[in-house]
This record gives structure tokens, sequence and C-alpha cells, in this order.
């Protein structure tokens, strides 16, 4: 006769199912780390901030993949490790969006200097004033507070400036997969990058 009691999951189904339960908890740990970092995560990084093996944040990554395959995100492989990012296919409405968020509040000289740092990058507040003529400090800083450039450090000469680059968000916000999509370089390229902008 039986004694297994009717209604009792065997052994194996449970520990699957904690299993599963486990990954699904572990993988919205990494796509919330992933949303608010901003960039490229190292696998290690991942496991460090979430006190796991790297194997299970491995799999939790993948669990991601296949469940953001029916939504407007994707997990990218980028620069040995992970980011979040939107899908190809909703490029052009990403890009309106951003456009239209920051448009009114972007001036001509803003986005001057934006694409001054664009094509010099890594570049000082001396390189993009050099270039412009004039003074670009607050210029500079609009461009920090809209995230679409970023500090990078600083230059190894007297003073030690501080050097500037572009963001993903300012690739989402030009349309551009990467900084080699960039029109080339000069009066027309500057030029046909501030017309994106429009």
């Amino acid at each position: 006769m039986s004694t297994r009691q009717e209604g009792v999951a065997p052994p194996t189904a449970v520990a699957e199912g904690d299993a599963d339960g486990a990954l699904r908890e572990l993988a919205g740990a990494v796509e919330s780390i992933l949303l608010v970092a901003g960039g490229p995560v190292p696998v290690e990084k991942l496991a460090e901030a979430l006190g796991a093996h790297r194997v299970a944040v491995a799999q939790a990554v993948r669990y991601l993949q296949q469940r953001t395959h029916v939504t407007g995100l994707l997990i990218q492989a980028v620069a040995g490790g992970y980011q979040l990012g939107t899908r190809p296919e909703h490029a052009e409405a990403v890009r309106q969006f951003l456009q239209n968020q920051h448009s009114d509040s972007l001036t001509r000289g803003a986005l001057e200097t934006l694409a001054i740092i664009a094509y010099r990058q890594p570049a000082t507040r001396g390189d993009v004033e050099q270039i412009r003529g004039v003074r670009s400090d607050w210029h500079i800083e609009r461009l920090l507070e809209h995230q679409l450039i970023r500090e990078m450090g600083r230059r190894a000469t007297v003073g030690r400036p501080m050097l500037f680059g572009t963001t993903e968000l300012f690739l989402r916000y030009f349309g551009l997969n990467d900084l080699a999509e960039l029109p080339p370089m000069g009066t027309r390229g500057v030029q046909t990058l501030l017309d994106a902008a429009r």
C-alpha cells in the first residue's frame, strides 16, 4: 500500500518549483540593477552585489533574455558585461520621444557643444571653447544634467582638466547604434548632427 499523501507533490517537483522561484527572483534583481546602472555591468559585479554565484547570474540573464523576447526591452552583452536596452525596432519611437523631451530645453549652443564633444571625445571644456570661440560652462552643465554627456576622468596635463564623452542616452537621442554611425567629421557632419536634433 502506498504511503504517499494525496495532493502532495513529490520532492523533486517541489525542488524544481523552488529553483524556478529562486531563478525568477534573482532575474528580477538583475533586471533592477541593469535598469539603474545606465551602462554595462560585468557578471562579477552583478554576482557580488547579489551575493550569488556567477553561474546563477548567467542563468538569470538567459532567463531575462528569453522573457524580454516578447517585450520592448532586451538584455545586451556589451563591453564584457550586460545592460538593459530597447529593441531596435522601437528605435525611432524612442528617438522621437527623447528629442521631444529635450528639444525645448537644449539651446543651439548646447547642441553645438554636444556635437563637438561627440566628435572630439574625450574632450575638455577648453577643447570645446577653442572650437566654439565662447565660454561653454553653462552648456556643459546642462548636457550633464540631461545625461547626454558624462565625465570620463582627467587629462594628464597642467591643471588636469575634466574630460567629457557622450552617453548611451546620446546614442538613443540621435538614433545611433554606436559612435561609428556619426556623420563624417567636419562642418557638414556637425550640421547633420544638429539637424537630426530638430
